[in-house]
């Protein structure tokens, strides 16, 4: 399906564009861009400036964008694993639908960005600015997102297996089938959160205490666990 874009944007569609022909297009006081079905794959398109273009269907598999400004972008259906976006500034990005497996997003600005319905499997959010960040319906698989605060949002179908969510926040915050299981939960603080519809995995007594204490916990999540002592729940 080709999406309607706005008629007062310029507008480039299904082009290769390396680092020159980028430069050529965005030109000296040109409104942003969008493009559309256009591919990026290995380009070095670092330190440009992108904010508020729009991406619809573009292929940027291992783009360097290290310290791109892409503040108010839109991304949507794209394919960009592998891509760098390591000191990037991407304050109020949104992320739809797209492929962004192994992505490095370290020391990036991401305050207020969002993500819904993306791949995030081995991404690397280290010492990345995160206020206000959302993630939903999304697969984050063994990705490094330590420190990442989530406090009092909703989390709804996020697939943490495997992940590295060491130091981060979770107070207040309500899980929504989430995928907790084998997650590093090291400092990770869950004080008030509800994970009644969370998947735990193979928990112990002992997490409970030292990753879950103030949380709040189903009674079929509680048998499980006890049973894994060997104590019979009836």
């Amino acid at each position: 399906m080709t999406l309607a874009l706005p008629a007062s944007a310029p507008t480039a569609s299904g082009q290769h564009l390396d680092r020159q022909g980028l430069a050529h297009l965005l030109g000296a006081g040109r409104p942003a861009l969008q493009f559309q079905d256009c591919v990026f794959d290995g380009e070095d398109l670092q330190g440009l400036d992108l904010n508020g273009a729009e991406f619809l269907g573009c292929q940027l598999t291992g783009t360097r964008l290290t310290r791109a400004s892409l503040a108010g972008t839109r991304w949507r259906r794209c394919r960009a694993a592998g891509a760098v976006f390591e000191l990037c500034d991407l304050t109020d990005a949104q992320f739809e639908s797209c492929d962004l497996n192994n992505t490095d997003w370290r020391r990036a600005r991401l305050s207020s960005a969002s993500f819904s319905e993306v791949k995030l499997t081995g991404a690397r959010f280290t010492d990345a600015v995160t206020l206000g960040l959302t993630l939903r319906d999304s697969l984050a698989v063994s990705a490094d997102l330590r420190g990442i605060s989530f406090r009092k949002q909703v989390l709804q179908g996020l697939n943490f297996e495997g992940a590295d969510l060491s130091g981060c926040d979770f107070t207040e915050a309500v899980l929504t089938d989430c995928n907790l299981t084998s997650a590093a939960l090291k400092n990770a603080r869950f004080a008030r959160a509800d994970l009644r519809a969370a998947r735990l995995g193979n928990i112990q007594v002992g997490d409970l205490i030292h990753h879950f204490k103030g949380s709040t916990i189903s009674a079929e999540q509680a048998a499980v666990i006890v049973s894994a002592l060997g104590v019979q729940v009836v």
